[in-house]
């Protein structure tokens, strides 16, 4: 008996020890409530507010589990996010976009 509660334990301590390794290598980033839910920091959002610029874009500021975020939407086709996790997504209407991870990165389609 002795023996097998000995062996739950150290079951459990293994168990809970990647965790905890991946939430220290979390904390280090500056956008680790965005890394961790992964494409849930995007949605579930909350339109928090809508308007019309000097150019005539549509946008609207979103509120994101990862922060605040907004969208614009262009009148020559192209639009652009900005999310809370603090990477960005630009589509120019004409098929490419680019889009800016957390990080830094940018990838162009």
């Amino acid at each position: 008996k002795y023996y097998r509660t000995h062996h739950t334990e150290t079951n459990l301590s293994e168990l809970s020890q990647p965790a905890s390794m991946s939430g220290k290598g979390n904390s280090g980033s500056s956008s680790s409530s965005g890394s961790n839910s992964g494409s849930n920091s995007y949605t579930p959002y909350t339109v928090t507010g809508s308007g019309t610029n000097s150019q005539g874009n549509n946008y609207d500021t979103r509120s994101q589990p990862s922060g605040g975020a907004y969208h614009y939407s262009n009148n020559d086709g192209s639009y652009y996010y900005s999310n809370g996790n603090n990477s960005t997504y630009h589509n120019d209407g004409q098929g490419s976009s680019t889009y800016t991870a957390p990080n830094g990165n940018v990838y162009k389609k």
